[in-house]
């Protein structure tokens, strides 16, 4: 390849080498038809190859903790993990035991939750900062499937119309053991399987409008608690929206003690979160007010014996110690599957997100497909224990991070107190009111409604990411958190659909001194070149768009190939009718002149016979017969002169014919041209190339090869030269095997990049008027 070397200024660049087609490229890169990727049975005898640093290797990325815990330094870490731990700890009770209500189970059950899978996680997880434990949202998709199997109208009480709470509560238990077992098998399979990019089909736009929504589900659920009603269960679409005008309907009923208590505690709670929140720099660690507020009051309703007064709804009784692990239920699994599944995927998107963002910031990495195992182990052993399903706490992982925890031991740590608190303490929140609980709930949802003001910003950004979160939000409203998520990712999916459907299609031009081509429409500078049609797509080319592609092509490019092939058709067929014409016309002069010579020649051979005779009559009978003679002689030498004369006749009648023949030479080019000048009107500026830019194209399939050759042949019909520019090399892999190439369409039609194609073409037609000068020209 021809190279020169000049010395060029900072932001300046040069470069002078060959036109390169496909061709030459293969040539000049010299592309190997050799393959680095190992075959079958090579993969296959890999994967069962066994040695020690293999068995190292893979026992390490199953569980990590062998391979960051032996290099834990105590000295850099310690002091930060213990602070944080105590302090995520702490907020381990109040939400455990809040988000238990949620979940339509006994608080202890919140507890449990808050201590195995953190303990597990802290083993099989790869990241150091999120906290794993109860959340909001995968609660109340929990205590939706315990409700919905399990209502107080299946457990009467015996004798009385009243509802038989432990055995109720005892069945919704073992409804969300198998819920979270089979939830963390789902999760275990995917990761196992490698699935872990399933989090990418639930865009971030999807995640935040779908909590928003379930936010929502939440606040509703602990309404009866903040006013002390008990409105009645509803399932289904619509549910939401029947349980808040039923909440409506009650409220002449609210119990004002339990009223108190709850704005009381929602007081408190907001005046110091908001304190928190200003001097969040200046604090060591957050205050943590919701545990305050938990330890008082329950003490002042203890002491002041408001439960018997007031009729306050409080706790009740916490069992103190541990559960005897059980085996789930697993009859119960063909009716939760399809809630577990939805479980598994909200839970890992949510946990995977946070990890992300705090791998991102502190300049660690998360393993997806880890984190799915690690999640799923965390949930199938808590179910073993009577936990209910987990994932990541956006507030309790802030906290973590901001008050200085560094690994996963924080988590540990946070698990000691909650152990503690089981074995020893719990006991003493029997007097907690519910009432508080839900304050706790409604405070931490701050964060989740603060997601409406993603409405604004995407109506300024992104008008398609703007309806997914509507959408999502909508759905998740009105269809429940099952059918709600469902709807959200079909919506979700069809977007990309449509965005692949409805492309940008752009017309590019030159930008004057530079190799550079963009789009007319958007740059004033970019000037298309004479005869010449730059065309691009802004997506892969591929059956749900290709017959669009071709379309618009004719509309940018104002090239109507229907029209124009019915033209050429029409004027073949009337030059065909012409041709005709001529022909037959030209029959039958040749006719005419046939009968007029054999006329000539029958009134000559007519009037030399009767010379003849009258010749022979006048000399003797010798003579006679000699005169018959020359008779017959002059009659065979006239009739070999006629027939002579004829066929000199019939020469120049065929010099005629052949001249007139001549003449239809020329009307055929007459109306040849005449059809070149219309199809010159017809493509406005006299276009003789197209280029189609492909760089976008990153696939291809059978319809859009089917596409560029009928494109290579319709535009071929009406004398127009296509070209390929800037497909990538496993686009040209593909179109090789699906034999797109062939004489009719060479190789040679396909250029590296635009700029290629438009100094070949411009070179074929020798066009020295027109100058691409790129030197010393593109500013960096």
């Amino acid at each position: 390849m021809d190279t020169e070397k000049k010395d060029c200024s900072v932001g300046e660049y040069f470069v002078k080498r060959r036109v390169l087609d496909e061709l030459r490229l293969d040539e000049v890169a010299q592309k190997g038809t050799w393959s680095t990727k190992p075959t079958l049975g090579e993969r296959l005898k890999e994967s069962l190859r066994c040695s020690v640093p293999r068995l190292k290797h893979t026992l390490l990325s199953w569980i990590p903790v062998l391979s960051w815990l032996p290099h834990y330094s105590i000295r850099e870490n310690f002091i930060g993990d213990l602070i944080s731990g105590c302090s995520v700890g702490i907020m381990h009770l109040p939400q455990g035991m809040a988000y238990a209500l949620l979940a339509s189970l006994r608080p202890v059950f919140g507890l449990y939750t808050s201590f195995y899978p953190v303990l597990v996680y802290f083993i099989f997880g790869t990241s150091r900062h999120i906290s794993i434990g109860t959340f909001a949202v995968i609660s109340i998709m929990i205590g939706s499937v315990t409700e919905r199997l399990a209502p107080d109208i299946d457990f009467p009480a015996n004798g009385t119309n009243g509802t038989d709470l432990d055995a109720r509560d005892a069945h919704r238990v073992e409804i969300a053991c198998s819920l979270t077992v089979l939830t963390g098998i789902f999760q275990i399979l995917l990761g196992v399987v490698r699935f872990g990019f399933v989090v990418t089909y639930l865009s971030e736009p999807l995640i935040r409008g779908y909590t928003t929504g379930s936010a929502c589900h939440v606040c509703v659920s602990q309404l009866k608690y903040l006013f002390g009603v008990k409105p009645a269960r509803f399932t289904g679409p619509l549910s939401l929206i029947y349980t808040l005008v039923d909440i409506c309907r009650l409220l002449p009923e609210t119990k004002v003690p339990e009223l108190v208590v709850s704005l009381v505690a929602l007081s408190v709670l907001i005046v110091v979160k908001e304190i928190n929140e200003c001097y969040r720099q200046k604090l060591p660690m957050p205050i943590p007010i919701e545990i305050i507020a938990i330890i008082a009051a329950t003490i002042i309703i203890y002491f002041a014996d408001l439960t018997s007064k007031y009729n306050i709804d409080v706790v009740g009784e916490i069992p103190s110690g541990l559960k005897a692990p059980r085996a789930p239920d697993a009859t119960l699994f063909s009716d939760v599957i399809g809630d577990a599944f939805a479980i598994a995927i909200v839970g890992y998107a949510i946990n995977i997100s946070l990890g992300k963002t705090f791998a991102l910031k502190h300049g660690y990495k998360v393993d997806s497909n880890q984190e799915l195992v690690a999640l799923g182990l965390s949930n199938t052993v808590g179910g073993f224990f009577q936990c209910y399903s987990v994932t990541s706490s956006l507030s309790r992982s802030l906290v973590q991070e901001s008050t200085g925890g560094k690994t996963q031991v924080a988590g540990v740590i946070s698990s000691v107190i909650v152990l503690v608190t089981v074995l020893k303490i719990g006991s003493l929140f029997s007097d907690l009111p519910k009432a508080v609980l839900s304050t706790i709930v409604f405070v931490n949802l701050k964060g989740m409604f603060k997601q409406f003001l993603d409405v604004p910003l995407l109506w300024k950004t992104n008008k398609v990411d703007l309806m997914v979160w509507l959408v999502t939000f909508t759905s998740t409203i009105l269809l429940n958190l099952d059918l709600g998520l469902a709807v959200s990712v079909g919506f979700s999916m069809l977007t990309v659909i449509f965005r692949t459907q409805l492309p940008r299609y752009s017309i590019l031009g030159h930008v004057s001194g530079t190799d550079l081509y963009l789009d007319t429409d958007t740059y004033k500078e970019a000037k298309e070149i004479p005869g010449i049609k730059i065309f691009r797509s802004s997506t892969t080319i591929y059956y749900t768009n290709a017959e669009m592609y071709l379309e618009a092509l004719q509309e940018k490019s104002g090239i109507e190939i229907g029209k124009l092939l019915t033209a050429k058709k029409k004027q073949e067929r009337k030059l065909k009718r012409k041709q005709e014409k001529e022909k037959n016309k030209a029959k039958k002069e040749a006719k005419k002149q046939r009968k007029a010579v054999r006329r000539l020649s029958k009134d000559t051979f007519s009037e030399m016979n009767e010379r003849k005779v009258s010749a022979g009559l006048k000399e003797q009978s010798q003579g006679d017969v000699v005169a018959l003679g020359l008779t017959e002689t002059s009659t065979n030498g006239l009739s070999i002169g006629q027939v002579n004369e004829a066929y000199q006749h019939d020469t120049t009648m065929s010099d005629s014919d052949s001249e007139t023949g001549y003449h239809g030479d020329n009307s055929i080019n007459n109306v040849s041209q005449r059809g070149n000048e219309e199809k010159e009107r017809a493509v406005r500026s006299g276009t003789h190339s197209i280029i189609l830019d492909i760089s976008t194209t990153s696939f291809v399939d059978t319809v859009s090869v089917k596409t560029l050759k009928n494109i290579f042949r319709d535009f071929g019909e009406i004398d127009l030269d296509v070209y390929l520019a800037g497909c990538q090399a496993c686009v040209v892999e593909q179109l090789e095997a699906a034999g797109f190439f062939s004489e009719s369409i060479p190789k040679s039609r396909l250029f590296v990049t635009v700029h290629d194609a438009v100094l070949h073409i411009l070179k074929k037609l020798g066009d020295t008027d027109f100058v691409l000068d790129v030197s010393c020209s593109t500013q960096m």
